[in-house]
């Protein structure tokens, strides 16, 4: 989710107001974690099709799980919608949110349909979305650098405060990025890697598109994130390019949840059936969101990546779902990483 979220305030400062409203028949809180522009077309377009006043609360899906998992003795919200896959999947496993089958599931991609029976229908993938770098080629022709092409390459002396990635404890797209390394290279490895990492790493950005859209504007070289949030960047015209790490990389499930004990619930399946249709999925590349959707009839962007072509790993969803595990690796990076000097 950009940082382009305060742009979205008033929505959120508005959020007291709207929670209580929530309870009122007709109205519906929908926590949203993919870009604030997409947000609000689909907050527009499902109060246009049902009447129903819908209330968004825009944060990064590990903000959003924080959340969730404090507000569960008096949930506020009614859906979650979108973000990375694994706290979702958390979510499940800790019982915060409810299983619901929604009979949009025949028209899914199998890995979307996968995604809800390993949480016991608590959650659904709704788009799917590849990792890497995103590069400045303005700023690499300038300071004579290479466009990276596999993880190794970021390592680079000449990189020093060249490189911009999340924080794996706000970003599902950083934890994604550790899981990967770890699936990629095996834990010790991987965390020896990412101190080094430490050295060329600029900033920590909260929300995982950040480090996009920093490149594009060359305030940083490069950025690690999913590629689809650099393709938005370079179809507005700012001079950035992607490539996906030649030793493989990971991928996103962008997922959906009923929140539990959603004061909303009639609403909040209208929410969840309506979102699972190709209507509703073209709704992200009209609102420059280049993943691939996850209903068989909603046209895949054609600037989207093609994730036929990238390396993906066999993303290990079961195992970096879990809550346990995530709340380890989190805390090993901040213990390891996040705390070392720059």
């Amino acid at each position: 989710m950009r940082s382009a979220v305060a742009a979205f305030g008033l929505a959120v400062m508005a959020f007291g107001v709207g929670s209580r409203e929530a309870s009122a028949q007709g109205s519906l809180v929908v926590y949203c974690s993919v870009l604030v522009e997409w947000c609000q077309l689909a907050s527009n377009e499902f109060e246009r099709k049902t009447g129903t006043k819908v209330t968004i609360a825009a944060k990064g899906s590990g903000e959003t799980f924080a959340q969730i998992r404090a507000e569960a003795a008096n949930p506020r919200g009614d859906v979650w919608w979108g973000g990375t896959g694994d706290p979702h999947l958390q979510a499940a496993e800790l019982g915060f949110t409810e299983p619901y089958r929604s009979p949009l599931l025949g028209e899914l991609h199998p890995w979307a349909v996968s995604q809800a029976e390993q949480s016991g229908h608590r959650t659904v993938g709704i788009y799917a979305g590849a990792l890497g770098f995103a590069f400045n080629t303005e700023q690499l022709a300038r300071k004579k650098l290479e466009a990276p092409r596999c993880w190794k390459d970021l390592l680079a002396a000449n990189l020093k405060d060249e490189v911009q990635i999340s924080n794996p404890a706000s970003s599902g797209t950083a934890y994604t990025a550790v899981a990967t390394l770890v699936q990629v290279m095996g834990e010790e490895p991987a965390f020896a890697y990412l101190k080094q990492l430490h050295r060329n790493v600029n900033q920590y950005t909260r929300s995982g598109p950040a480090p996009a859209r920093a490149a594009a504007r060359g305030e940083t070289t490069i950025g690690i994130m999913f590629m689809h949030d650099a393709v938005a960047e370079a179809i507005a015209g700012f001079p950035v390019k992607t490539a996906a790490p030649c030793e493989g990389t990971g991928y996103e499930i962008g997922s959906m949840s009923i929140i539990k004990g959603a004061r909303n619930p009639e609403n909040a399946r209208k929410w969840y059936d309506w979102a699972l249709t190709g209507e509703a999925q073209a709704l992200g590349a009209r609102a420059k969101s280049y993943q691939v959707p996850s209903n068989r009839s909603a046209p895949i962007p054609p600037d989207a990546p093609k994730l036929a072509d990238i390396k993906l790993i066999n993303y290990d969803f079961a195992k970096y779902g879990q809550a346990a595990e995530r709340k380890r690796l989190i805390e090993r990076w901040e213990k390891e990483v996040g705390a070392l000097p720059k």
